[in-house]
């Protein structure tokens, strides 16, 4: 059983890629159906092996069955992938884990929608069935669910099963999207460039089922878990840094605007020390709100997602002298305000303590303003907001149209 090759004239259509670490017990059974399913279907094709060091065997195995090995050098499951997709010689590449929980005779939904047009087509486990001892029940039921619905809740992607191992893909539009990481988050960086990158993507049901490896898998939960949604967090610094920004910013305004109040009243209930919440939720609103625009303004200069009416507002808003003038602004209004509480104690003798709450708002001012000072250096060295503004305003491929990929975060 033989594999087909560039020598046998023309471009191949599919690459079928496994990436490969000490599978002996399960890398002959995929390859012979991954062979055969090219066989039967007639799709120009050839199976690649990404080995990732693997040290049983598995690459004299595979080449002895008729699959082409590269040796990948970096570790990492999303190492070991990239450098497969680099060396693939298909226009398309259906990619799936060497431990024989994929069906790799049923390809056939991934290569139609791939014809038709679609840039990325992700297999869904939970559509298509997961069989018994197949998934631990940690991952069907938390894990997987969880990570997912995080990725379509920030960049609003209709995918149901982010992480599914067998996945298929034009090969050029996966390369331009200049995919990075190394280890298991890779399966969520390749979705979410995809979005950002308005690549067009479907979905088809697939089924999962028990391995044949007698060894623990590769993937560890808690690690690879924390790792998926660090790498969702960062491409979204709205939910990261602004959304917490607003709720703290609205909490605290709100025991701020209480302690008002109450502090008419002849026999205050809600005391002052909540004055010292109100206040620091406000500061770290601020800050937080302070990074997330930075986060926001660094992966637009980066081109990792679409400009916003939004963010050009910001852009215009936010820039060097606002930052550092607001900022001295307020410092300065603070400290008048903590001179006054000074003044007032002295003149009354030093009969009674100074007033909590004009206190609180001082040093209120003054910390967001040294924020808002100290922001602005920093936005400065992000970018040169002139210039960027104007690029932005006459960059019409940022403003793309939207379409079923999903929207940016």
């Amino acid at each position: 059983m033989t594999q087909e090759t560039q020598k046998d004239g023309g471009r191949l259509e599919l690459t079928i890629l496994m990436p490969c670490l000490n599978e002996i017990e399960t890398i002959e059974t995929c390859i012979k159906k991954a062979m055969t399913y090219l066989e039967k279907s007639g799709v120009k094709g050839e199976v690649l092996i990404a080995d990732n060091g693997s040290t049983d065997g598995s690459q004299a195995t595979a080449e002895k069955l008729g699959a082409r090995v590269v040796a990948i050098a970096d570790k990492g499951y999303g190492a070991a992938l990239r450098g497969g997709i680099a060396a693939a010689r298909g226009k398309y590449v259906i990619m799936g884990d060497s431990d024989d929980s994929y069906d790799f005779l049923n390809l056939d939904p991934f290569v139609e929608k791939l014809r038709e047009g679609y840039d990325l087509v992700m297999g869904n486990r939970f559509q298509g069935g997961i069989m018994p001892g197949a998934m631990p029940p940690l991952h069907r039921y938390l894990g997987n669910p969880v990570l997912s619905f995080f990725g379509r809740l920030f960049f609003s992607i209709p995918i149901g099963d982010f992480h599914c191992g067998l996945r298929g893909f034009d090969r050029a539009a996966i390369l331009s999207l200049g995919l990075q990481t190394q280890g298991m988050e890779f399966a969520s960086e390749m979705v979410v460039r995809a979005s950002l990158a308005r690549l067009k993507m479907a979905e088809v049901p697939t089924v999962l089922s028990k391995d044949g490896r007698s060894h623990p898998p590769h993937l560890r939960s808690w690690r690879d878990g924390w790792r998926h949604l660090r790498f969702l967090l960062l491409f979204s610094p709205t939910w990261l840094y602004i959304i917490p920004a607003a709720v703290l910013l609205a909490g605290g305004a709100a025991i701020l605007f209480m302690s008002y109040l109450y502090s008419f009243s002849a026999h205050p209930t809600f005391g002052e020390n909540w004055i010292f919440l109100g206040t620091a939720m406000i500061q770290i609103a601020h800050l937080a709100g302070v990074l997330g625009f930075g986060a926001r303004f660094y992966t637009l200069r980066k081109k990792l997602r679409e400009s916003t009416d939004f963010d050009r507002k910001m852009l215009g808003v936010l820039n060097f002298n606002w930052m550092v003038l607001s900022g001295l602004a307020l410092a300065v209004t603070g400290l008048f305000v903590l001179i006054g509480v000074l003044a007032s104690w002295i003149h009354h003798d030093y009969a009674r303590p100074a007033s909590v709450l004009p206190t609180a708002v001082g040093i209120l001012f003054c910390v967001i303003g040294l924020q808002n000072f100290f922001g602005g250096f920093v936005y400065a060295m992000i970018a040169d907001f002139d210039a960027e503004l104007r690029s932005l305003k006459n960059n019409t491929e940022l403003r793309a149209p939207k379409d079923e990929a999903g929207k940016a975060a």
